[in-house]
């Protein structure tokens, strides 16, 4: 026991202390993350030291250095996974064709969030994105807007 109390977890450690593996082969951070859902790690907590996306570690941690200029694309597109194998240095143009909001995945599918289907008179295509939108999700947004009243203003 040093003066402060229990001698600090290596990195490693307090890492694998905070991962489960599923059956699927993701291995899941399972403690914090940021807004968006990324797990979030701190390097040396005793000393107050910056904060590392557990993904970014894992696979710097396991594979080598990022290349400069390369984002990491989680190929299974589960963005809590830390599995190396998961992960593949993309540019970020690439990556962000490959997300889930892309128009390419868009594009594969058939049904909105909802479940309702994106085709014949259902589907809207947004000009100029190519977009790809669901009507009655549309109708059903714009029911509970409430409405301006169209009178004159005094």
């Amino acid at each position: 026991m040093g003066l402060r109390g229990p001698k600090a977890k290596a990195v490693i450690d307090r890492f694998a202390a905070k991962i489960a593996l599923t059956d699927s082969g993701c291995i899941e951070w399972i403690a914090g993350t940021n807004g968006v859902g990324y797990g979030v790690m701190r390097l040396n907590p005793e000393n107050g030291s910056r904060k590392s996306y557990a993904h970014r570690w894992s696979y710097e941690h396991h594979i080598g250095p990022i290349p400069d200029g390369l984002h990491l694309d989680h190929l299974c597109r589960n963005t809590v996974c830390v599995n190396p194998e998961h992960l593949e240095p993309v540019t970020q143009r690439e990556n962000a064709l490959r997300g889930i909001g892309s128009p390419a995945v868009n594009a594969a599918k058939s049904h909105c969030l909802r479940g309702h289907p994106l085709a014949d008179n259902n589907l809207r295509i947004e000009p100029g994105t190519g977009y790809r939108k669901c009507r009655t999700c549309a109708q059903i947004r714009d029911a509970k807007r409430p409405r301006r009243s169209r009178g004159k203003k005094t």
